[in-house]
């Protein structure tokens, strides 16, 4: 494969991963600077490596994110083969082979798993619908939007306002996540609670003021992440990932969470 074509191929391989994201930051793994390097061969099988904040990080999570980008990457037509590998990591050895022969977490980690991957992923998925949920009620409340319309207003309703740039990047990422608590037809309503029940305007700021709690754990845990693996590998060098870069210029650092 000529290498304008790697090339090409390597910042595919990068949009895909930048659609992954922490499951519980709820932060694409790329912006995180989990991943460090992502490479395509002439035979179109690629090799991606990422890193994590500690050495002790859940296995669960790490399995998760792993294999949430073994699934992105493979999703490209050209694909023949991932393979996604975890370093330095107290469950690195044990992950990595599990992924290169396909199992599940359940089959990787045998009697050692703890909990249902499936499950881990749903309940983190509706933490970052409230966390969405929130930021785009409070950006339409700060823009004039009132409760009672904000309460009724459906999906179809929230797709025809033409909204300012921030805003609209808010509705496009609650949208991303609004599926996970119910149907996304043009006439259900916009907002709903996690368990799908519409919302009441004489009870919506208390329960704006529940979900901020949820924000809040997460802001705080992201931050703890982030300043962790600014501690284990140099990220005060600005980050640029490889898709950035001339082949000349890409570093060969590797790291882990």
């Amino acid at each position: 494969m000529p290498g304008h074509q790697r090339t090409a191929r390597e910042a595919e391989v990068w949009a895909q991963l930048d659609g992954v994201s922490d499951p519980e930051l709820d932060e694409p793994v790329t912006d995180l600077q989990f991943v460090t390097s992502v490479t395509v061969d002439a035979e179109n099988r690629v090799a991606v490596a990422f890193r994590l904040p500690t050495y002790w990080c859940a296995a669960n999570f790490s399995f998760l994110m792993a294999d949430d980008m073994r699934a992105a990457v493979v999703a490209l037509p050209w694909v023949r083969s991932v393979e996604v590998r975890l370093g330095e990591h107290m469950y690195a050895d044990t992950i990595n082979a599990g992924l290169a022969k396909g199992l599940s977490f359940e089959d990787t980690f045998g009697a050692e798993a703890d909990g249902n991957l499936d499950d881990i992923r749903r309940t983190f998925l509706r933490k970052a619908f409230q966390r969405r949920q929130a930021a785009l009620i409070d950006h339409l409340v700060k823009a004039g939007f009132a409760l009672s319309w904000i309460a009724v207003v459906t999906i179809a309703g929230l797709k025809a306002i033409t909204f300012e740039p921030e805003a609209s990047k808010l509705v496009r990422r609650y949208f991303e996540r609004r599926a996970v608590v119910g149907p996304m037809r043009d006439e259900a309503f916009a907002f709903i609670d996690v368990d799908g029940a519409r919302l009441q305007p004489e009870t919506l700021l208390v329960y704006l003021r529940n979900l901020r709690r949820v924000g809040i754990n997460a802001e705080f845990n992201s931050a703890l992440c982030k300043g962790l693996l600014a501690a284990r590998f140099d990220t005060d060098t600005p980050f640029v990932p490889p898709r950035q870069r001339t082949p000349a210029t890409v570093s060969s650092a590797t790291g882990c969470h």
